[in-house]
């Protein structure tokens, strides 16, 4: 099945910027990788144009296929989510403003601001409104949950979370090479939270892309890779 075109372009910027790349890599979990994958490399103009619009797509593309999704502000946390989340809101108004022309963006801060405005939200306001985290990825899920916490606590309801990759990896053990089936971090969250969490790409798009390359060694590799540490989710 042929990748939509915003997904082709986007992985072609992820492997051209070396965003993505391919040989042996160790991971925080001690795995080692066929992969790696590293947003933080998206800080050229062109790059946050790509990405911001892979984000815009991928939530448009949800809204346009389960009509119930709707939501208000999109909350970048601090410090990688802040310009993912305003570069973000401004594609969606470009891909349609009718829809999206009045949705708002906000970001915590990391300290409490204590004068003139104080707290610790920028932008629009979280109270009463439908949130998605916008973030690049989620590896253990603790910086997410402690997203979510933000926005409970300043009275936002949480309805959505969009990352720019999910590997589709079960959580790491003790006991790592067991076989035993394990959920992935981002399955953890759609559970615990009962929301959508929706990834530009997984690790079975770069596949795809790979197959359409005919790279087969990288292939090979990746195949090798999913089928050891593929989630039960």
């Amino acid at each position: 099945m042929a990748l939509p075109e915003y997904k082709q372009a986007f992985l072609s910027d992820c492997v051209s910027s070396d965003a993505l790349k391919f040989g042996t890599f160790t991971l925080k979990s001690k795995r080692t990788s066929p992969y790696f994958f590293n947003a933080g490399l998206f800080h050229r103009a062109d790059l946050l144009r790509s990405i911001s619009t892979a984000y815009a797509h991928t939530l448009k593309a949800h809204a346009d296929a389960d009509p119930t999704f709707h939501f208000d502000v999109l909350f970048g946390p601090a410090y990688k989510g802040i310009p993912l989340a305003a570069a973000t809101i401004d594609k969606l108004a470009a891909l349609d403003s009718a829809a999206y022309g009045r949705k708002s963006y906000s970001f915590n801060r990391k300290e409490a601001k204590d004068h003139g405005e104080g707290g610790s939200i920028v932008g629009a306001s979280l109270k009463g409104q439908k949130i998605v985290i916008v973030d690049d990825v989620i590896t253990a899920g603790t910086a997410i949950r402690e997203a979510i916490d933000i926005i409970q606590r300043e009275g936002g309801e949480l309805v959505g979370i969009i990352v720019a990759f999910d590997r589709l990896e079960k959580t790491p053990s003790a006991t790592d090479d067991d076989g035993t089936p394990r959920p992935s971090a981002i399955g953890e969250v759609r559970k615990q939270y009962g929301i959508p969490v929706l990834p530009i790409l997984t690790l079975d798009d770069v596949v795809e892309y790979l197959r359409g390359l005919g790279s087969e060694a990288d292939l090979k590799r990746l195949d090798e890779y999913r089928a050891k540490y593929r989630a039960s989710d």
